[in-house]
């Protein structure tokens, strides 16, 4: 499991609890034995509030870094995500976004493993890559839209 991953897993393990976690990113970088921009990497690609998620910072001797999940009902969260999806989406970011939906029980296990596979670039590799994120996009908002 690479670096960026045990971190995501670990902020995710800490969600579990309450819904939101405070971390002091030297404190958890220390652990994790990284550095703290490694940690700021992974808060500002993996926990967006595209990806439902709120992150508050306190700068400071005592600061911290919030991160919350927002809660939102299923059609809301779903056309969020349509919303939010753009003209085109790399294979690793609409991964994220079926993953996140999956994780707040808003798509059932048989719709994300049929959305993860409709997208992921084995299934679109008769396309030229220029057009592969296109249709990705493409594919996601319908499949989402159609699971509403």
């Amino acid at each position: 499991m690479s670096l960026s991953n045990s971190i995501t897993q670990l902020i995710l393990e800490m969600l579990e609890k309450n819904g939101y976690t405070e971390i002091q990113r030297n404190e958890l970088a220390q652990t994790l034995g990284c550095v703290p921009s490694q940690i700021n990497y992974v808060i500002s690609s993996r926990f967006t509030p595209e990806q439902g998620y709120i992150v508050e910072s306190r700068r400071g001797g005592g600061g911290y870094i919030r991160i919350s999940r927002v809660k939102l009902n299923t059609g809301a969260a779903l056309m969020h995500t349509v919303n939010s999806v753009g003209d085109d989406i790399d294979e690793l970011t609409c991964r994220v976004n079926i993953k996140n939906l999956a994780y707040q029980n808003l798509l059932s296990e048989q719709a994300t493993r049929l959305i993860l596979i409709a997208t992921s670039d084995n299934c679109l590799k008769l396309l030229p890559v220029e057009l592969r994120d296109r249709a990705r996009a493409s594919i996601l908002k319908q499949m989402l839209l159609a699971s509403l």
